[in-house]
């Protein structure tokens, strides 16, 4: 189930997000800037979504920022025992329709040019075509 974060799960958001980008620290020479987010905030300003799977347990988050012109996806973790099973992408097609719902025709993300594995995924994002018939991929990347 996919749902709005609420302040309970704040540990389980950070402990989320510390997993998935501690192996970048060394590899860009710092945290990346979703370890040093204020997660209590961006939970009470509502930004933050959850992917729970059954049982409750937390297993992906993603931190949407709607700005004048477009919508920040800011930060999509993933557990790393639960990488590669396709929750990014289902959150990532919930960032998307959470954008048009709010009215916004584009979703913006970045990466930092060392996250290589982060960099593919979101290439492969930026480059997909629509299916006949459906909208086009509204995500920007840098």
């Amino acid at each position: 189930m996919i749902r709005r974060a609420l302040p309970a799960d704040r540990e389980a958001v950070e402990a989320i997000v510390e997993a998935a980008y501690s192996p970048y620290v060394a590899r860009i020479g710092k945290p990346p800037g979703p370890m040093r987010d204020d997660y209590a905030a961006l939970i009470a300003e509502g930004a933050v979504t959850v992917l729970e799977e059954a049982g409750g347990q937390i297993a992906a988050i993603v931190v949407l920022l709607p700005k004048p012109e477009h919508v920040l996806l800011d930060n999509i973790a993933v557990r790393p025992d639960r990488q590669g099973m396709g929750l990014g992408g289902r959150l990532v097609e919930f960032a998307e329709k959470e954008a048009r719902r709010l009215g916004y025709r584009e979703l913006r993300l970045y990466t930092h040019e060392k996250m290589t594995e982060t960099s593919r995924c979101i290439r492969g994002l930026a480059s997909r075509r629509p299916a006949a018939g459906t909208r086009p991929a509204m995500i920007a990347c840098s």
